[in-house]
């Protein structure tokens, strides 16, 4: 843009000023204004707070597939004028009767009443669980999915929903239990295991199972546990894994054993019943679990 920029004959210096209030380049010399104005690459609203960028930005909300209508809303007045307040003629009255009729239609269809309660649903549970707002995303864009293969006939709202969130928690290694979901969403966990397979089936899904490692850290910080535990308690599942002996075993278990068995070894008071409370495994697997580690890997060393 600069070079276009064409000078008097006389003009030596060949000073150029931007103009910001206006958008012209111009030289100081000669005054000779470009043609093309400039770009302004910085914020649109310089200064103030987050909420008043908020009230003077000229976009909306962003996109979500978490919302019914995706965050596109479509709103119909009932009055019958335009936007200079003069009445609409009989053929456009007719016309807007018949929108307004098709957007109500719509908005109560079978589909959207499901995507309604659905959704309302995915807010709350993603909220006890903490669940990113990724995960919500995904759990959302898989449930329409579910919708478009027409197999939410006759089934339960909340538990398609559920398995929905575990499957994706699962597709994305969230660790959150079957456990987890199932208190959140206030269902039964069988019935959330059988409403999990039908849809790991109908929907063609197999994601890989959890590690323990995953949840090493969740209960070690419940039970408030030194780093040195939460080290060793890697380490012993690391071992677990090369001896294969956390093969076909609830990951949690497997973490909830390592961890007993490594504050042991630390030195660190914390009972079975603790654990089996923060993990929601009963005392006696997580008793059975840690012979089952001890037998196939022996002594633990500290270090």
């Amino acid at each position: 843009m600069l070079t276009e920029l064409v000078h008097q004959e006389n003009c030596k210096k060949h000073e150029i000023v931007t103009d910001m209030h206006t958008g012209e380049i111009a030289c100081s010399n000669c005054g000779i204004v470009s043609s093309e104005p400039i770009v302004d690459l910085g914020a649109e609203m310089p200064g103030g707070s987050s909420a008043d960028y908020q009230n003077n930005s000229r976009v909306g909300a962003k996109r979500s597939l978490k919302m019914i209508d995706m965050g596109l809303s479509t709103l119909i007045e009932a009055k019958d004028k335009d936007v200079t307040g003069k009445s609409l003629s009989v053929e456009n009255r007719r016309m807007f009767y018949r929108l307004r009729m098709w957007d109500r239609n719509s908005r109560s269809a079978v589909t959207s009443k499901s995507f309604q309660k659905a959704f309302t649903l995915l807010d709350a549970i993603s909220s006890k669980l903490g669940l990113p707002e990724s995960v919500v995303e995904e759990s959302a864009y898989l449930f329409r999915k579910i919708a478009a293969r027409k197999i939410l006939a006759g089934r339960s709202t909340a538990a398609m929903l559920s398995a929905t969130i575990y499957a994706t928690c699962r597709i994305t290694d969230t660790p959150r239990t079957l456990q987890d979901i199932s208190d959140a969403a206030n269902i039964k966990k069988k019935v959330l295991q059988r409403t999990y397979r039908f849809l790991a089936k109908e929907m063609d899904i197999s994601p890989e199972s959890y590690t323990p490692s995953e949840f090493v850290t969740r209960i070690a910080k419940g039970l408030t546990l030194s780093e040195k535990t939460q080290r060793l308690s890697f380490k012993i599942l690391d071992l677990c894994a090369k001896k294969h002996v956390s093969t076909s075993k609830n990951p949690m278990a497997m973490a909830a054993a390592a961890i007993h068995l490594a504050a042991t070894t630390n030195g660190e008071k914390v009972s079975q019943l603790k654990i089996s409370k923060m993990s929601g495994i009963s005392a006696v697997t997580i008793r059975e679990r840690r012979k089952e580690i001890v037998n196939k890997i022996g002594d633990v060393k500290v270090g």
